[in-house]
C-alpha cells in the first residue's frame, strides 16, 4: 500500500499548501467554497490562525494515514483511518468556528 500512501501524502501535502496561503494572504482566508471571507478585527492574526489550523489538520490527516504503510490492501482496519478523518473533519470546523468567533468584527 505504498503507493495509497504516496497519494495520501500528496493529499497532505496540498492541505499545508492551504495553510501556507492562508498565512501570507493580506485579505482574510476563506475557509468556506462559494462564500464570503468574513470581515474580522485582525486580518493578521486572524490568517496565522486559520494556517495554524490548517497545519495541525494536515499533520494529524498525515498520521492517519501511516497505518496504510502496514496494511494489506482491503484491510478492514482501514476503517479506523476513515473514521479518523471523519473526527478531524469535524474538529477543524469546530475549531474554525471558534477562530471565527474570537475574530469577527461585530
Amino acid at each position: 500500500m505504498i503507493v495509497g500512501f504516496i497519494i495520501w501524502s500528496s493529499c497532505a501535502v496540498l492541505i499545508i499548501g492551504v495553510g501556507i496561503w492562508s498565512w501570507q494572504s493580506k485579505k482574510p482566508a476563506g475557509f468556506y467554497a462559494g462564500v464570503e471571507p468574513p470581515r474580522v478585527k485582525d486580518v493578521k492574526s486572524y490568517n496565522h490562525a486559520v494556517a495554524v489550523m490548517w497545519f495541525v489538520y494536515a499533520f494529524l490527516f498525515e498520521l492517519l494515514g501511516v497505518p496504510l504503510l502496514f496494511q494489506e490492501q482491503n484491510s478492514p482496519m482501514f476503517i479506523l483511518t476513515i473514521l479518523g478523518v471523519v473526527a478531524i473533519t469535524i474538529a477543524l470546523l469546530v475549531v474554525y468556528n471558534r477562530i471565527l468567533a474570537r475574530y469577527r468584527q461585530s
